[in-house]
């Protein structure tokens, strides 16, 4: 009977115990994956709502271009020196922007 009694606790405090290792680990990933990530929207975000006229912009692709114009969510971006070579891109397609010096 007293083996019983004590064995009963041992293993409550076992449950315990994996109970807080569970939340410890989910802590861990929150910090480690899902909150950077978060961080990182969030400046992206930033960064396309402070779009501007005149803006250089890095696309995904790895083009390099001067936006001419913005629209809702569509940016037309001119490459090179070819005044021709316009093109309209959606703004998440934007990796990076070089703001106008004045």
């Amino acid at each position: 009977m007293f083996l019983l009694a004590e064995g009963a606790g041992a293993s409550s405090g076992m449950g315990l115990f994996s109970i807080v290792w569970i939340v410890f680990i989910f802590g861990l990933m929150y910090f480690l994956m899902i909150r950077p990530q978060r961080n990182q929207e969030k400046r992206q975000k930033d960064l396309l709502a402070d779009l501007e006229i005149g803006d250089t912009v890095l696309t995904t692709s790895g083009f390099i271009g001067m936006i001419i114009d913005i629209q809702d969510d569509t940016v037309i971006v001119e490459f090179g020196n070819n005044k021709n070579c316009r093109i309209p891109m959606q703004k998440q397609a934007i990796v990076d922007v070089e703001k106008v010096e004045e």
